[in-house]
């Protein structure tokens, strides 16, 4: 193996941490060649199309019954060296519009169908949010959108990391009381309808 290659495990790992470790290892760098490893066919075309993305080439795609190896080859900084690579930062990556200021979560889950799944896609979306280099300015709860935020609420550790980067949790007060949760918000702060609509005014917003 090349001394210069990083070999990045990946296996059993559900979607989208395969392709959070990726931009991560991509942007320490240090490498001219990031081998990823994962174990199903989304981590496969995800972290695949991250890479195209990202302005990376795919060196292989080694497939076996067991795993897939995903070698990436970073965009070369210099020409002159190969072995000298940048890391995914505003080299690397296309400019980035100005995004989106709010988020309006109106639902315990994410989808119409199956609650389970909407459930999954939930814990999915505000973990990935949480590792995104593009955050909103608030996160709005409306009707079971609150029950995110309340005691015994499994999403409670990433709300209170999105708080800790600057973002702020509001909760509709209404809906708290329909919910009977107003005594028990664990993460943000009660808001009203008058707050919530300016905000979702004010910028671009985004609802789920």
């Amino acid at each position: 193996m090349s001394p210069s290659r990083r070999v990045l495990d990946a296996r059993g790992l559900a979607c989208p941490q395969p392709v959070i470790l990726t931009r991560k290892a991509l942007a320490e760098g240090g490498f001219s060649e990031l081998e990823v490893i994962v174990n199903t066919s989304s981590g496969r075309e995800n972290v695949a199309r991250f890479a195209g993305h990202a302005g990376c080439t795919i060196g292989s795609i080694e497939e076996s019954s067991e795993e897939t190896r995903i070698v990436i080859q970073p965009r070369v900084a210099n020409l002159s060296d190969p072995t000298s690579t940048e890391s995914l930062t505003e080299a690397t990556m296309p400019p980035v519009e100005p995004g989106i200021q709010t988020i309006l979560l109106s639902s315990r889950t994410i989808g119409r169908g199956d609650d389970e799944l909407g459930a999954l896609l939930m814990r999915a979306f505000l973990y990935t949010l949480t590792e995104s280099e593009t955050l909103p300015q608030q996160v709005l709860l409306m009707n079971s959108g609150v029950t995110l935020a309340a005691e015994g609420s499994e999403h409670l550790d990433n709300l209170r990391r999105l708080v800790d980067l600057g973002i702020e949790i509001l909760a509709c007060g209404a809906c708290l009381e329909f919910y009977k949760l107003t005594e028990k918000l664990a993460v943000g702060r009660v808001s009203n309808m008058q707050e919530i609509t300016e905000f979702l005014l004010e910028g671009k917003a985004l609802s789920l």
